[in-house]
């Protein structure tokens, strides 16, 4: 079949898709008529997937989600899975589960300590009463762009939280990194795309076109003023509500221009570990939920990462986005957007044609900005390629 008969359907009617639609030629139909590919919401997908639904997909349709890709992108289950894995490896006696003297894990400290409420309300009262000098912040499981988050240093004010009626629903609560990074005495973090077009075997590429998205107000400790939260929260459409707030640049760098910044600052070899820790979180957090994600053929997933450093350059992962923004707030975030979409559709579609699902899928002509970060049926065991690396001092990069 033509590429120009493919046809194609969303529910995010966002420039940097449409556009790529257009210039493979292919045919829009509305969501209800049939369609090969259909890049939709999670609410879409949910309804899809569902067996009441009576839907099923043929061979020449796919689709932008995973049937349960809340499993990695909802901020619980995110957790609840990596808790698992590394218990798992740590039953098995495995390397990578190493604790240190402060009983943390040595290869596999990757999230903030976090405790799922209200079912861990109980064990996290009693972790503040033995630390009641720390900082936590609190934020509803499922939400997204900055809603519902606060920030607590007192116990009183989780005591208070839990007599109230939102108490009742699913939200984790987090050790702060209270010693984030700071360029230009403003906190940021990175949103980095990862494509996973395979759970069994895991085959995931990473973009080298992310950026950093800073707060508009200079950091200061939570226990100066800990309700401004435009000192805190580095969500774009929280910080657009901000006096202080950047059109033109929209409070965002290039991870290009963060790189250049430690290298600069800290040195090649610092700034290459860096990302080398980076690209090694997202490893274990796929890694993390590969037995657990259905492997659909007609499925891939383009996740937006969440990292935070801290200022001992120690990335954190803070949270997994299934449908980063594709909203576009300067012209370089609209170029930079449309280039990772066009880059998945060149991996996702080889030859711009869409497969059949029942073939192996050919591998891409062409990576375009992606690189690949781990394909399981082509890698050796990825502990033992990061002690290779690590005693070559050599790490594996994304440029």
């Amino acid at each position: 079949m033509a590429a120009a008969k493919w046809k194609w359907a969303t529910d995010f009617d966002k420039h940097c898709l449409i556009a790529n639609f257009e210039q493979r030629g292919w045919q829009r139909v509305p969501a209800e008529e049939e369609w090969n590919f259909f890049w939709a919401s999670k609410q879409t997908v949910h309804r899809l997937f569902d067996p009441a639904n009576g839907f099923r997909f043929g061979d020449l349709q796919m689709i932008n989600h995973f049937p349960n890709h809340w499993e990695l992108t909802r901020k619980d289950t995110m957790v609840k899975n990596i808790k698992r894995y590394r218990k798992d490896l740590e039953k098995e006696g495995h390397p990578l589960a190493e604790r240190n003297e402060q009983n943390r894990f040595v290869y596999l400290d990757i999230v903030p300590d976090t405790f799922q409420l209200p079912g861990d309300f109980s064990v996290f009262m009693e972790e503040f009463k033995r630390n009641p000098s720390s900082t936590w912040i609190v934020k509803p499981s499922a939400s997204s762009q900055g809603k519902g988050i606060f920030i607590v240093n007192k116990m009183a004010q989780m005591l208070k939280w839990a007599k109230t009626p939102a108490a009742q629903r699913s939200y984790v609560v987090s050790r702060y990194v209270d010693n984030p990074l700071l360029i230009g005495g403003k906190k940021f973090d990175l949103r980095i795309y990862v494509l996973v077009t395979s759970y069994k075997p895991l085959k995931a590429y990473v973009h080298r076109l992310g950026f950093c998205r800073f707060c508009t107000a200079e950091y200061a400790p939570v226990s100066d003023n800990p309700d401004d939260l435009f000192v805190h929260l580095t969500n774009v459409s929280f910080q657009k509500q901000s006096a202080e707030y950047n059109e033109i640049h929209g409070g965002k760098w290039t991870l290009e221009n963060l790189r250049c910044f430690i290298e600069g600052t800290r040195g090649k070899a610092v700034a290459e570990k860096l990302f080398d820790d980076i690209n090694w979180i997202f490893l274990h957090a796929l890694r993390a939920v590969q037995a657990t994600i259905i492997n659909d053929r007609h499925c891939f997933e383009l996740y937006g990462f969440d990292i935070l450093i801290d200022s001992n350059l120690k990335p954190w992962l803070i949270e997994i986005n299934a449908s980063p923004s594709l909203s576009a707030t300067t012209v370089s975030d609209r170029l930079l957007k449309a280039t990772v979409i066009n880059d998945v559709f060149n991996i996702v579609f080889p030859d711009g044609e869409l497969c059949d699902v029942r073939v192996p899928r050919p591998p891409p002509e062409s990576l375009g900005g992606f690189q690949v970060l781990f394909d399981e049926s082509a890698a050796a065991d990825p502990a033992a390629d990061r002690d290779k690396r690590a005693k070559a001092k050599k790490p594996v990069m994304w440029r």
